[in-house]
C-alpha cells in the first residue's frame, strides 16, 4: 500500500494536509472483463486481478467520500465495499459505462435522508436529464432517485470543503474531464490532452490513467501513449486503469512496466 502525506497545490487558502484514501471500484472498459461470450486467455484467467468491473473510483478525503463515475456496476460495487456514506459523485462524461448506475443512488437518498450531489458539465447534465427523465418529470413517481446537479466547468470547484481541479481531455473528439485532488489525479477515457492541461498534472504523487490495450485506439490511450504521458508529467507513481481484455493478463503486463507504474485492479486500495 502506498502511503504519503500531501498538500493541496492548487488552492492557496487550504493549508491543512489532505489525507486521501483511494479504492478502485472498477478498472475495466465499457464491456468489463471477462467480456460476454469471449474465451480468450484474459477472460478465462483465474487471477482475480483480471476480473474487471466498469471503471469507477472511490476517494475519501478528510472524511468526505466521493465516487468518480457510476456505471452499470455501481450497485455491485457499493455492496462489495459496504459503503454507507456518499457525499458526491463526479462524472467524467456521459457514456453508458459511466452514468447508467445513477438510479441506484436511491438507497443513499433513503439512508442519508437527502438528494445526492452530482457534479457534471452542462452536456453531461443534459444527457442525465434525457436518460433519467423520470427523475426530472413534472409528476414524479414515488421512490425515484433524488439528484442535486452541480454545474462544473474547466476551473477549480468545491465539493463541500474540498477543492477539485478538472483536467480537460478528449475521448476522440468528445470533451471529457479528469480530476485532480491534491497530489492525486484520475484520468479515464482519454486519448489526448492540450499542453496547458498536462501542466495541471505536474507535481503529482499518484496519477491514474487509462491504458486500453497495446494497439492504438481511436478514443483511448493505448499502453505506449499512457506510458508517454506518465513520462512527461513525472508522477512519483502511476496506475493504469480502464483496461480491456486486449491488453493482456495482469501478471504478464506488470512485468513489462517501469518500476513506478502499476496495473490497477478492482479492490486495490491506496493511502496517500
Amino acid at each position: 500500500m502506498l502511503k504519503k502525506s500531501i498538500f493541496c497545490s492548487f488552492a492557496n487558502h487550504m493549508t491543512d494536509p489532505l489525507h486521501i484514501k483511494v479504492e478502485f471500484l472498477g478498472t475495466g472498459t465499457s464491456q468489463g472483463v471477462p467480456v460476454v461470450a469471449c474465451s480468450c486467455p484474459v477472460c478465462m484467467s483465474d487471477d482475480e486481478r483480471d476480473k474487471r468491473l466498469r471503471a469507477s473510483l472511490l476517494i475519501e478525503v478528510n472524511g468526505l467520500k466521493l465516487v468518480i463515475d457510476a456505471g452499470p456496476d455501481f450497485r455491485q460495487q457499493m455492496l462489495r465495499i459496504g459503503l454507507h456514506q456518499l457525499d458526491a459523485i463526479l462524472l467524467t462524461h456521459e457514456h453508458t459505462d459511466h452514468i447508467f448506475g445513477l438510479d441506484d443512488i436511491r438507497a443513499f437518498n433513503w439512508v442519508q435522508g437527502h438528494p445526492t450531489d452530482i457534479y457534471a458539465e452542462a452536456r453531461v447534465q443534459e444527457a442525465i436529464k434525457r436518460v433519467f427523465n423520470y427523475v426530472f418529470a413534472k409528476y414524479r413517481y414515488p421512490g425515484i432517485p433524488q439528484m442535486n446537479l452541480h454545474l462544473i466547468e474547466n476551473k477549480s470547484f468545491r465539493v463541500k470543503s474540498l477543492d477539485v481541479l478538472p483536467i480537460r481531455g478528449y475521448h476522440y473528439k468528445l470533451p471529457v474531464f479528469g480530476f485532480r485532488i491534491g497530489k492525486f489525479a484520475y484520468l479515464t477515457d482519454m486519448n489526448s490532452l492540450e499542453p496547458a492541461e498536462k501542466e495541471k498534472l505536474l507535481g503529482l504523487d499518484v496519477l491514474v490513467v487509462n491504458a486500453l490495450r497495446v494497439e492504438k485506439h481511436v478514443s483511448h490511450f493505448n499502453l505506449e501513449e499512457a506510458l508517454q504521458l506518465i513520462s512527461e508529467v513525472k508522477p512519483k507513481s502511476a496506475y493504469l486503469t480502464h483496461i480491456s481484455h486486449q491488453l493482456g493478463r495482469h501478471e504478464d503486463i506488470q512485468q513489462q512496466l517501469p518500476e513506478n507504474v502499476f496495473m490497477a485492479y478492482d479492490g486495490l486500495c491506496l493511502s496517500l
